[in-house]
């Protein structure tokens, strides 16, 4: 699989693996299914995971690791997140979480930039992923806490970094204009935008990609899918969008944007993981995998040919805005 790196950033994989499901996201994924969908995507050639404390309390970060211990460690990259502590919380251990995750609330989430709480963070997660280091940590939905995560937060993964503790840092939200200011004012090497740079949303090009092209600071692009509606060739009536009710509006666009896609021999789920590998500034699609089926579809989306003309179409009929900014690759562009 290539990869593809930015001026401060590792290579990372074209595709990335997204640790969230493995945290029994929205339901319950066994340890079998777990191990199986990161084999497969290693199989696939996959080297980049990303995974946080919040996926599941901790789980994801366990399982994840358990399931890369097989693997040589200098042949893979790992990024996690700080800013929401785990606390242990043997009170309500009995009850189940409450933050979209089916696991016992055996510890609850304390949101902390500080240095202490981020060196806690970062140090309970290589615990539970049983590694001496982890790649990339990323400053995890700062959204409400933007004076701290932008000094302290920065301030601490720098210190880290220039360490050499870890290699590249940063931070991961779905609010463009937040991640346009960390790459503006603070030190990052990367960040990672959430359902902003897609098919449907293409908030992340007015000033966030361009910014980071610029300052050689590397974007990941995750929830390409949007929660759900572009991961069938066909939108399904009673689709998701950002993790609510898709509008008639927006239905109607993806409907309209599927049918472009089938008359250029390409599928809905092909396009969205293509469309963000066309900017320069974008270094990896990360997409979530509940099982070793999840994980080769995919890879196979991802290998599928996207021709210059379904692109062409959907800018001609305002489903996509003309950008100058894209980068051909085999054939995909």
């Amino acid at each position: 699989m290539r990869t593809r790196s930015a001026a401060r950033t590792p290579a990372l994989t074209e595709l990335g693996f997204g640790a969230a499901q493995l945290g029994n996201l929205g339901r319950v994924t066994s340890d079998e299914d777990a191990s199986g969908a990161v084999d497969a995507a290693w199989r696939s050639g996959v080297r980049y995971f990303d995974t946080a404390p919040h996926y599941g309390l901790g789980l994801s970060e366990r399982r994840l690791g358990a399931a890369l211990s097989r693997r040589p460690r200098s042949q893979y990259t790992v990024s996690t997140k700080v800013g929401r502590l785990l606390v242990p919380s043997p009170r309500t251990a009995h009850l189940g979480d409450d933050g979209g995750f089916v696991v016992p609330a055996a510890s609850r989430r304390s949101w902390d930039f500080s240095r202490d709480g981020i060196l806690r963070s970062l140090e309970g997660s290589l615990e539970r992923l049983g590694l001496d280091h982890v790649d990339i940590v990323y400053l995890h939905d700062p959204d409400d806490h933007w004076q701290e995560a932008s000094t302290t937060g920065v301030d601490t993964l720098v210190e880290l970094r220039d360490q050499g503790v870890v290699k590249a840092v940063g931070a991961g939200m779905n609010r463009t204009g937040m991640l346009t200011e960390f790459v503006r004012r603070c030190d990052v090497d990367i960040v990672m935008v959430a359902g902003r740079h897609t098919l449907l949303d293409h908030s992340a090009a007015d000033e966030l990609l361009p910014l980071a092209l610029a300052r050689g600071v590397g974007v990941v692009a995750a929830a390409v899918y949007n929660s759900g509606l572009l991961a069938a060739p066909r939108p399904p009536m009673h689709a998701t969008y950002d993790y609510r009710p898709a509008s008639r509006e927006v239905l109607g666009r993806a409907t309209a944007i599927a049918d472009v896609c089938e008359r250029h021999g390409s599928s809905l789920p092909e396009a969205a993981i293509a469309h963000p590998l066309r900017h320069p500034a974008v270094t990896s699609v990360v997409l979530g995998a509940r099982n070793a089926q999840q994980s080769r579809i995919n890879a196979e989306r991802l290998a599928a040919l996207v021709p210059d003309t379904l692109w062409d179409e959907l800018t001609a009929l305002s489903l996509l805005p003309a950008s100058p900014a894209t980068r051909a690759a085999d054939g995909r562009t």
